[in-house]
């Protein structure tokens, strides 16, 4: 039986620590897409056109901790405005969102375009200069030198970017639950979710 959880919101507001947990908690299948554009920004850096990458992607290609690089994630943003990139990975993403046993996505479009039938949609958000805190100390500890002024700018450039875009835009769904995590504790964010979801459970 399948069950799935859709998870938006912008960068560093917590929604890959929120999905994990869900995951793990429930027992379902997690899919962190903006790696499903991490990886075709990555293809493009390498010289791929972004299209042919995003059609030719395997699940494989997630698994690649380079993904996870500042210069990545920019050209992750930047590919995720064309269409046909985005049309791409629709099919992928909605597959995997109805295998049975349950399945956690994050995004920042699965409640609107990926997964408006969504048995729960969460909105996670934090204010701008939490999120770019959030990103400076995740890069400090890895060692990356860089300033807080510069990540600041990222995000909301980022934000920017992905709320302005004309093809699935960021916005909450008008029907999900936001949870605001700037003063909140990852403990205190995931309790809350749990506790929507499993009640979502109950009476489903």
């Amino acid at each position: 039986m399948s069950f799935t959880v859709a998870i938006d919101g912008p960068a560093a507001a917590g929604k890959g620590t929120l999905a994990r947990a869900l995951a793990h908690y429930f027992g379902f299948a997690y899919l962190d897409t903006g790696l499903l554009y991490r990886a075709v920004g990555a293809g493009v850096l390498a010289g791929g056109d972004p299209v042919a990458v995003a059609q030719t992607l395997d699940p494989s290609d997630l698994e690649n901790e380079a993904l996870r690089t500042q210069a990545v994630a920019e050209a992750a943003s930047q590919v995720a405005v064309i269409a046909e990139v985005r049309a791409a990975l629709v099919v992928f993403q909605r597959e995997f969102a109805r295998r049975d046993g349950g399945a956690v996505l994050d995004g920042r479009d699965i409640g609107t375009v990926i997964c408006p039938q969504a048995d729960v949609k969460l909105f996670v958000t934090a204010s701008p200069e939490t999120r770019a805190e959030r990103r400076f100390l995740e890069l400090d500890a890895k060692g990356v030198v860089t300033d807080r002024a510069a990540i600041l700018a990222e995000v909301r450039a980022r934000d920017a970017r992905d709320q302005g875009r004309a093809e699935a835009p960021l916005v909450a769904a008008e029907d999900a639950t936001e949870i605001d995590t700037t003063d909140l504790t990852a403990e205190e964010a995931v309790m809350q979710a749990i506790t929507i979801v499993a009640e979502r459970r109950r009476t489903s």
